[in-house]
C-alpha cells in the first residue's frame, strides 16, 4: 500500500462481533451460511488484507472477492468493527433504502470490491482482478476470494481453477469454507482438485485463528507462479456446533 495510507486502529475486536451481527436482523435465511465465513473473515481483515479505511482507492490495496456473498451478515459486521462502514447503520439490515442488503453491493458499499452471492462467479471475477493487476504492472496487491464447498458444483468455478493455474497467478488465493455442503464431495479433498491444476493447497481448522493466519499469510510459503487454496474445514454437517455466544477467541 501507498505509504501515506494512515494506520487506523479499529474500536471493536473479534468479541465484539457477535454483539454487531444481532443488530442485523430481518427475513435472514442464511444465518448459518453467514457464521461460518465469521472467523476467516475476521482474521483476514485482521491480520492478513493490506487495505484499511483510507485505502479503499489504493490501487495497491489487497483486493477480497467474497464469491459467497449470500448471508452477508458476518461480512457487515467484520467491516464495521475494521471502521469500514458506520457500525450505527446495521440496524437498518434488509431495508429497501439500506446499503447492507442481503447479498453486498459494491456500489452502496465502498468497501466491497464485487457485488455477489449468485454462486460460482466470484472465482473468475478473482482470476480476472489477478490477470488484470499483472498486466498493469501492478504486481504487490494479493486476490483473495471466499468461496463455499457447495460452490465447486458450478462448472464455471472449475474453468477459473484450471486457468488460474495456467495463468500462473501466483497472487491469487482461494479460500474455500468446507462445511460438506457439495453435492457429491471430493474424493482426496477438496484441495486436490485445485492441486491437479498447479495450484498450492493447504487444509485448516476453519475456527482456529493462529492456523489461519498461518495459511493465508503464506505458510507453508508462497512460491513463484503457483496460486493457493486454504481450505477452511468446520464441524461435520456444515454447522458449527457453539452458538454465537460461544465464539471463541482466537
Amino acid at each position: 500500500m501507498s505509504d501515506d495510507v494512515p494506520k487506523i486502529t479499529p474500536s471493536y475486536g473479534y468479541g465484539d462481533l457477535t454483539d454487531l451481527i444481532r443488530r442485523m436482523t430481518g427475513d435472514e435465511k442464511h444465518e448459518v451460511s453467514a457464521h461460518s465465513t465469521l472467523d476467516v473473515l475476521w482474521v483476514l481483515y485482521d491480520s492478513v488484507l493490506r487495505v484499511n479505511p483510507a485505502s479503499l482507492e489504493d490501487p495497491m490495496r489487497d483486493r477480497l472477492v467474497v464469491s459467497k456473498g449470500h448471508g452477508p451478515m458476518a461480512l457487515y459486521a467484520v467491516l464495521a468493527a475494521k471502521g469500514m462502514v458506520d457500525v450505527d447503520e446495521l440496524t437498518s439490515y434488509g431495508r429497501y433504502d439500506s446499503p447492507f442488503g442481503w447479498h453486498p453491493d459494491r456500489l452502496r458499499i465502498g468497501a466491497v470490491e464485487v457485488s455477489s452471492g449468485s454462486l460460482g462467479h466470484g472465482l473468475a471475477i478473482a482470476v480476472g482482478v489477478a490477470y488484470g493487476l499483472r498486466v498493469s504492472g501492478i504486481a504487490s496487491p494479493r486476490v483473495f476470494c471466499l468461496l463455499g464447498d457447495g460452490e465447486l458444483d458450478e462448472g464455471s468455478v472449475h474453468e477459473a481453477i484450471a486457468l488460474a493455474g495456467r495463468l500462473r497467478l501466483d497472487s491469487l488465493t482461494a479460500v474455500v469454507i468446507d462445511n460438506e455442503s457439495s453435492t457429491h464431495g471430493w474424493p482426496g479433498g477438496i484441495a486436490s482438485r485445485f492441486e491437479v491444476e498447479g495450484w498450492r493447497g493447504v487444509t485448516v481448522d476453519g475456527r482456529d485463528h493462529q492456523q489461519l493466519s498461518n495459511a493465508l499469510n503464506g505458510d507453508p510459503p508462497l512460491h513463484k507462479g503457483v496460486p493457493r487454496v486454504v481450505v477452511c474445514e468446520l464441524a461435520p454437517g456444515g454447522v458449527h456446533q457453539s452458538s454465537p455466544d460461544e465464539l471463541r477467541q482466537p
